[in-house]
């Protein structure tokens, strides 16, 4: 894996000038997700706010545009998109692909942490359906978009928690049981895992797109909400979302990017501070694991590419 050179205390203000591109940010009504849909719209990117909540959605644009009233609002759009479903998946990027030509950046952003056992429309456990599954559909449905820019780069946000995740193949979808920070586990090591993959199996077909994995460290954010103690904790050890958002822009803007790098915060064991390459945990460097993830996605979302 590639390790990128990062000046020190890397922000907002080194992302260059972005006219031209087009960006899909998945879950950018909140979080991390808006502020990275925030700063690139700030630096005049055209970005699509992606989300399920689009009453949510329009009030994050607003929020976005009175920020920067010099830019211009019609760059700045809200679309529905639901991960827990397939058939939104589906329509979205249909949808997408009726009113642009190409696709610049992809930000797979959007996710649900720890909550009560459920499961997404199609019937997989919510964690897995939602983090991992959604964005395997939807990156595959728009690559034919990808693949039309130069520029073409896709960002998978894991965390840190797939340092204890584990690909527990014969319970993917809680078909034995359902630990909640064990299924959360999981999910963020299957976004690391397919970003890695998908990185592979991009180059193997001579494309010129770039994958890179990023993790924002401890960030307070409203994932949170089914934290215990999580209103106690933050203020004492996390740090805020626009920190925690800086990975992502990084990952998505950064010249050095070539495809393949993890990046995360650089203090405090990466829980905090700015962009730096992280560490790799050990679990998602397994080629088998990988390729079975990959044939499983398949199977489970019915969307099949790069094979």
């Amino acid at each position: 894996m590639t390790k990128p050179s990062i000046q020190k205390q890397w922000n907002v203000s080194q992302i260059p000038n972005l006219a031209g591109l087009t960006a899909i940010v998945t879950g950018s009504n909140s979080g991390l997700g808006f502020e990275t849909a925030k700063a690139l719209f700030a630096n005049d990117a055209e970005v699509i706010i992606a989300c399920r909540n689009t009453q949510k959605g329009t009030e994050a644009l607003q929020q976005i545009t009175a920020a920067h009233p010099n830019k211009n609002s019609s760059k700045i759009r809200v679309m529905q998109l639901d991960l827990a479903n397939l058939q939104s998946v589906k329509t979205f990027a249909k949808e997408v692909a009726a009113s642009h030509s190409k696709i610049d950046l992809l930000v797979n952003n959007a996710g649900v942490m720890i909550p009560p056992k459920s499961f997404t429309n199609d019937g997989f456990e919510s964690q897995f359906g939602t983090n991992h599954l959604g964005h395997f559909a939807l990156t595959g449905l728009l690559l034919p978009l990808l693949e039309k820019s130069d520029y073409a780069r896709i960002v998978v946000v894991s965390s840190l928690a797939n340092r204890f995740g584990k690909i527990r193949f014969k319970n993917l979808n809680a078909e034995k049981f359902y630990i909640k920070w064990d299924a959360y586990g999981q999910s963020k090591l299957a976004n690391i895992v397919f970003a890695n993959e998908l990185q592979k199996r991009l180059k193997a077909k001579g494309s010129h797109i770039k994958v890179a994995t990023v993790h924002p460290g401890f960030s307070s954010t409203n994932l949170q909400r089914y934290l215990p103690g999580a209103r106690l904790i933050n203020p004492l050890f996390s740090q805020s979302q626009d920190m925690g958002a800086l990975p992502s822009l990084f990952a998505a803007t950064h010249s050095d990017i070539m495809g393949g790098e993890y990046i995360g915060p650089s203090k405090l064991f990466e829980t905090r501070g700015y962009p730096a390459p992280a560490k790799t945990p050990r679990t998602a460097k397994n080629a088998k694991t990988a390729s079975q993830l990959w044939d499983k996605s398949v199977e489970f979302t019915g969307i099949n590419y790069l094979n």
